[in-house]
């Protein structure tokens, strides 16, 4: 069988999984065994990774993983029938949030998306297959602190890296399509066999060179590879999606559907998990795992007798932590829930990549170049061609770009040369205790998570300051929008932090979340640092070439700290969809929730293996980020039980 009809085989598998019987594949409890090694609770990125690989390797233990979503087909951002990223017909189920009213932002809310199917957020985003920098994992390992366990369990740079290559499968393009649109890459920074392919688009919109004229103009370099630990500069990322015929890679197809069957792996949809129960107190686990079927409603436990893994997402393991009284005393109290372990980091560390744009329109759009987004709408014989194109083997065209596979990363100092004014303040606000007022009112006055913030804060100045280290990023697919060109700016390393709480009326719905943004007030200074910068297209001869105007924030604004704060409060996004570290690696002295070793402080037999880990946020998005620690999770798991 060739290589390219293997993956469509697969792909058809993975569509039709729900319809076809799998001994593998259950719907309700009477299917399920008498008990399970391993109990994964969600089939996300992360959980779906660790299953694969643990029911690889210890293949006399049973592994059950209980997925809220079902099997369905997840079409990629961009694939017919749909015009330039407009939603598609059949993509799969989210869960769609949006935050409570963020003060210091005149009251706006945070819009927040996640898979709500077998493959999690995999299956929905924006493919956007990049990695942080060496900088942001040395950050967060040091953040981790060192306890002394064996090198498995260092999360530094290096004892990363080697995790985002076994976790994907890179295809560089053709010597034709690299020439035609100057791609480059260092395969060195790969050099893996992973379940997940990543490949590079073979189209690109005319325009798209604009920007990378005008980014260049300004001083920013292109960078050949910024998957091996460095990225300051023009970036190419590949995307997730197959390099024959440009459908999605995921992991409900690289570690479910093309790993089937396997006797001892075992996965049941269409169930929540409640709670993890500890009959006997959380020193005597594994627990119990509580169940409700979406079907019937019904509970019922599942007896575990290794471990039970949480990789429910950033938003939903906070939730199944706090339903099982693991939490802010406080907070469990206020729910009526009795505590277990007071842990306050839990749900505690919320943050998200945000920021406004930077928007233009041009005086005579477009004389002399050709093909523009609008087109989709506007052409049918064009959005003809592209969807025949996108069923060619190899797949062509408009379809294969995905969300866009090009960005700029750029250091603070870079950006402006007041960056060492605005690392003070932090420093200050650090060591003189007048961060913790930043902090959510119902854990600011705890000691631990005063100690864990301090410490973040530290880390945060030391990565602004360094030249090499992204705090901005801006990606780009085409400069044409609806209403004109824009180029956004991503605050990379916030400081402000949120919380994700139960719904204190409806327990099992969906938590409440509060982003916070802009509580800690720094935050502004660089957000302003960022929009100012971004001007800085304006005066480029390629873009006052092309006729320009600045639309917003406008010179004037810009020049005005209040005016353009204000312009920053009415435009931002603020969440980009990247939501993390609810359950941060650190000591549980500084308001931690897991260890390195990924299991929740004081809990036997309970590990947590999703993005809420992280410590802090990466100069990334986090899809790539969550295939890696799902894969180094999996082998400290299996170290632990070999």
């Amino acid at each position: 069988m060739g290589f390219s009809v293997a993956i469509i085989v697969s792909l058809a598998a993975l569509t039709s999984a729900a319809s076809v019987p799998n001994a593998n594949l259950k719907r309700q409890v009477s299917q399920l065994q008498s008990s399970y090694d391993f109990v994964v609770v969600g089939g996300g990125t992360s959980g779906l990774t660790v299953a694969d690989r643990l029911t690889q390797h210890l293949t006399t233990k049973k592994t059950l993983v209980i997925e809220y979503g079902d099997i369905q087909f997840a079409p990629g951002q961009f694939d017919p029938p749909t015009n330039w990223i407009t939603p598609h017909p059949n993509a799969p189920p989210s869960w769609n949030f949006n935050s409570l009213p963020n003060p210091e932002f005149n009251g706006k809310t945070a819009f927040v998306r996640a898979g709500q199917v077998l493959g999690g957020s995999s299956a929905v985003n924006g493919m956007f297959f990049d990695r942080g920098t060496k900088f942001d994992h040395n950050a967060m390992a040091e953040l981790s602190g060192d306890d002394g366990g064996p090198p498995l369990t260092k999360w530094n740079w290096s004892g990363m890296y080697s995790y985002f290559k076994k976790s994907v499968t890179f295809t560089p393009p053709s010597a034709s399509v690299a020439a035609k649109y100057n791609y480059t890459w260092d395969e060195a920074a790969y050099g893996g066999t992973g379940p997940v392919y990543s490949s590079m688009a073979r189209f690109q919109w005319a325009d798209q060179p604009v920007l990378r004229r005008a980014w260049q103009e300004m001083g920013i370099n292109p960078v050949k590879e910024c998957a091996d630990g460095t990225k300051e500069g023009i970036c190419w990322a590949p995307a997730s999606q197959h390099p024959i015929t440009a459908l999605r890679s995921h992991a409900g197809n690289a570690h479910y559907a093309n790993v089937q069957p396997r006797a001892n792996y075992d996965l049941i949809v269409k169930h929540q998990v409640v709670r993890v129960v500890y009959p006997n107190g959380p020193k005597s686990g594994p627990p119990r795992v509580e169940v409700r079927s979406l079907l019937d409603n019904t509970l019922f436990n599942v007896t575990v007798t290794g471990e039970v893994i949480l990789s429910a997402g950033a938003l939903h393991t906070p939730s199944i932590l706090q339903r099982s009284g693991i939490g802010p005393s406080a907070f469990l109290a206020s729910a009526g829930i009795s505590t277990v372990i007071d842990l306050p980091g839990v749900g505690s560390n919320l943050q998200d990549h945000s920021g406004p744009p930077v928007t233009w329109s041009y005086s005579s759009p477009y004389p002399s170049f050709g093909p523009l987004p609008s087109q989709m709408t506007s052409n049918a014989t064009f959005k003809a061609e592209a969807t025949a194109a996108f069923s060619q083997t190899p797949a062509e065209g408009p379809y294969t770009l995905a969300g866009g596979n090009s960005a700029i990363f750029v250091s603070l100092p870079h950006m402006t040369a007041q960056y060492k004014t605005i690392t003070k303040k932090i420093r200050k606000m650090a060591t003189d205790g007048s961060a913790s007022a930043y902090l959510p009112p119902d854990i600011r006055t705890d000691p631990a998570m005063k100690a864990g913030y301090k410490q973040q804060l530290l880390v945060l100045a030391e990565l602004l300051e360094n030249p090499d280290s992204p705090s901005l990023e801006s990606p780009w697919a085409t400069s044409e929008a609806p209403g004109g060109a824009m180029a956004l700016s991503f605050l990379l390393h916030p400081l402000s932090r949120g919380t994700v709480r139960l719904n204190l009326s409806s327990p099992l719905d969906q938590p409440i979340l509060d982003y916070r943004a802009g509580s800690n007030p720094v935050d502004f200074d660089l957000h302003l640092a960022q929009v100012r910068f971004l001007r800085r297209l304006f005066n480029t001869t390629t873009l006052q070439g092309l006729g320009a105007t600045e639309t917003a924030p406008g010179a004037a604004v810009a020049a005005d700290d209040a005016a353009l704060k204000g312009y920053v409060k009415q435009a931002a996004y603020l969440s980009f969809m990247h939501p993390c570290c609810t359950a941060a690696m650190m000591p549980k002295p500084k308001g931690g929730v897991v260890g390195r070793d990924l299991k929740v402080h004081g809990a036997k037999g309970l590990r947590v293996v999703d993005m809420s880990v992280l410590p802090i946020l990466p100069a990334a998005h986090l899809s790539a980020t969550a295939y890696a620690v799902g894969e180094k999770a999996a082998d400290i798991i299996i170290a632990d039980w070999e």
